[in-house]
């Protein structure tokens, strides 16, 4: 059984080395397209499956409340930048430009993630309420997988 802190960690770091890929990375070339899809799925269906398991039960405890929401809204304004990334030219000067700020903004999220929000979780939610989360982040993340694009158009009808 997987536990989420670790199911997290994990993911974090996948984004990390995707994010030093891009990085490696120029203009519109397949090494970045790629790498770039790959970043955009994950972290879209990490952060949803995120939000339906972990921070459900964090922000169930009092001292949870802030924290979730603080983080959601972190969620939100990546989400953000990624989308105007995807309408960007990733040729462009300010492509890249966006791209920085995008990853600056990320890993200052999965640090105070890992070093704030975890910390004091495992004070608050006691091993035997969140048993199992891990496997339920992992499932629903592969759901959410499948529902990015349906999502996306439910977003431009509203």
């Amino acid at each position: 059984m997987t536990d989420i802190y670790s199911a997290i960690k994990a993911d974090h770091d996948h984004h990390r080395d995707l994010l030093a890929r891009i990085k490696d990375t120029s203009g519109a070339s397949e090494d970045r397209k790629e790498a770039w899809a790959e970043f955009y799925h994950d972290v879209k269906s990490h952060a949803a499956a995120e939000e339906e398991t972990f921070y459900s039960k964090l922000i169930s405890k009092t001292w949870g409340q802030d924290a979730a929401r603080h983080s959601v809204h972190e969620h939100q304004q990546l989400d953000d930048l990624m989308e105007e990334l995807n309408e960007m030219d990733m040729s462009s000067p300010a492509w890249l430009t966006k791209f920085k700020t995008l990853e600056h903004d990320y890993h200052h999220h999965m640090d105070e993630e890992e070093d704030e929000v975890f910390t004091r979780a495992r004070e608050v939610i006691p091993e035997s309420e969140i048993n199992g989360f891990g496997d339920r982040f992992l499932k629903r993340k592969k759901e959410e997988e499948g529902l990015i694009e349906k999502k996306k158009e439910d977003a431009l009808e509203d």
